[in-house]
């Protein structure tokens, strides 16, 4: 600790410029009315005296002065005491710099007529002396001493005050050793036709600047920056010590699987840190649709479909779409419930398909004409390729010839004659062909004539007609027969029926009854 005046001292680096370091500055002794009488110490030059709020005298002194100080101390002392009475005051040291004081040292003189009882912190007794060291006090803080002790003579209490503290002209060097972190998030998964957002955050989690910071990504096989290049660089510049730089990034998949990739932060001076490895597995649905019917059907009967969409891909198809077109010339349509009318189009909306499922949609509907009825369908989805089946339906008509034989009258005298009307109808969709008429008579009838759609001939009890080439859909074709009752009794009249549609004839009988008028049947 100094014992004489200082000079001049060199300034530190870290204090302001006005910091200069007091000698042992002794505050003036004080008596009873707190007035100074020692006039051979030195005198402070910034020094004043109030009363505070209890009542108690205060001497506050400013170190070097009054205009820029180092060190204020505030002495609190009662007006007057009682003898033999305990009492006590304060010495509050503050700090008045903006940066930390060390080593400071508070030496109080006591008179011979004040009895030391103790201090708070405390205080080293040399003698007449308390001395307190400070070993550091922060900027603008303060400390508080306390003093008790008792009065032994009816005389003025003389206390006086001295502090010193040490400056240190040193030369300050940072050692600073800067590190990086780098950080590497990406998702976990991803579908092909998506970006792939990347981020890569880069701290220096170290001391001092670390300086020309670069990303770097060395990309896996098969995935991409957005402008097609298998290395990401990213350019951070210069990092101070806790300051972190956060890049965000597009990155594409080429094609399916798993991406696993480590970045690598570096900087000028040799920093290197390497992320932990991100692995992205890129999947991506795969449809597949079926769509199946007859391959034959009947004109004017429904034709029903059902359509499968399978999934075999290792992504979820989001958004399922299924478009089924609707053939011309039909009519009757039903469809799975959640069908949508659009034009000529069904749709379904099948929503998420996850990997390896499958769902099934149906539709029917009734073709108005014969012909090939073909019909498409279509499925598409997020990020997966659309694909189409179609089913081919062969629409035929199909005849359906009807043979109706009856005798215009009934009975018939011997002797008598009566036709037979033959009718063919066709009352199927399509044309029937080759329709061929084979009549057979009763031994007790007489063939007469015969007419109608083609022409007759008779061999023995025989009546063939010549064939009827076609007979369209909804049409009719008839023929005659006329015969004469030859012996009464009940007859019968057989006709027998071929077409090119019927693998078997077809055979209609009718019955007649011939009577003899004199005495017979």
């Amino acid at each position: 600790m100094a014992k004489a005046p200082v000079e001049s001292v060199r300034k530190p680096a870290a204090l302001s410029a006005d910091l200069v370091t007091p000698n042992v500055e002794p505050l003036q002794p004080v008596r009873s009315g707190f007035t100074s009488t020692s006039s051979d110490r030195v005198t402070p030059i910034g020094r004043s005296v109030f009363v505070d709020e209890s009542g108690g005298h205060v001497l506050s002194i400013t170190y070097p002065r009054a205009d820029y100080g180092i060190i204020q101390v505030d002495k609190t002392m009662p007006e007057e005491v009682r003898l033999n009475t305990l009492f006590s005051y304060s010495l509050k040291v503050t700090n008045l710099t903006e940066t930390m004081l060390t080593e400071i040292t508070i030496a109080e003189t006591v008179s011979d007529n004040f009895e030391f009882k103790g201090s708070e912190p405390t205080a080293q007794v040399e003698g007449n002396k308390l001395v307190w060291l400070i070993e550091s006090l922060g900027p603008k803080a303060s400390k508080t001493l306390r003093v008790s002790g008792i009065a032994t003579a009816s005389k003025s209490l003389e206390q006086s005050t001295a502090i010193t503290h040490t400056v240190r002209d040193s030369a300050v060097v940072r050692v600073v050793e800067p590190s990086l972190e780098l950080r590497k998030v990406a998702p976990a998964e991803a579908l092909l036709c998506e970006p792939i957002a990347v981020e890569y955050v880069v701290t220096n989690t170290g001391t001092g600047a670390a300086q020309d910071v670069q990303v770097i990504d060395n990309l896996p096989a098969g995935m991409q920056t957005a402008d097609g290049k298998g290395k990401v660089v990213l350019e951070a510049g210069t990092l101070a010590a806790g300051e972190t730089r956060r890049f965000s990034i597009k990155l594409r998949a080429t094609k399916t699987g798993a991406y696993v990739g480590k970045a690598l932060a570096t900087s000028s001076a040799g920093l290197k840190a390497e992320s932990e490895a991100t692995t992205t597995n890129i999947r991506q649905p795969m449809l597949t649709i079926t769509k199946s019917g007859p391959h034959r059907q009947y004109l004017g009967r429904p034709v029903a479909y059902e359509i499968s969409v399978f999934n075999k891909g290792d992504g979820p198809a989001q958004n399922t779409i299924v478009e089924d077109i609707i053939p011309p010339g039909v009519t009757g349509i039903e469809a799975t419930a959640g069908a949508q009318f659009s034009g000529s189009k069904l749709i379904w909306d099948l929503g998420t398909l996850e990997p390896n499922t499958s769902k099934k949609v149906r539709v029917s509907y009734t073709p108005a004409r014969e012909g090939e009825l073909m019909g498409s369908a279509t499925a598409s989805a997020y990020c997966a390729e659309p694909v189409t089946d179609s089913a081919k339906t062969t629409i035929t008509g199909i005849a359906a010839a009807r043979l109706d034989v009856i005798d215009l009258d009934d009975p018939v005298e011997v002797g008598g004659t009566t036709t037979y009307l033959i009718t063919v109808s066709n009352e199927g969709s399509a044309s029937d062909a080759n329709i061929r008429l084979v009549c057979t008579l009763d031994d007790k009838l007489q063939y007469v004539s015969s007419a109608g759609a083609t022409a007759g001939s008779l061999m023995g009890r025989t009546v063939s007609f010549a064939p009827l080439q076609t007979l369209e859909p909804k049409t009719k074709a008839t023929w005659r027969v006329v015969v004469k009752g030859a012996q009464p009794g009940d007859v019968r009249f057989r006709v027998a029926m071929h077409t090119d549609q019927l693998a078997l004839p077809i055979e209609e009988m009718e019955a007649t009854h011939i009577y003899q008028q004199n005495g017979g049947n």
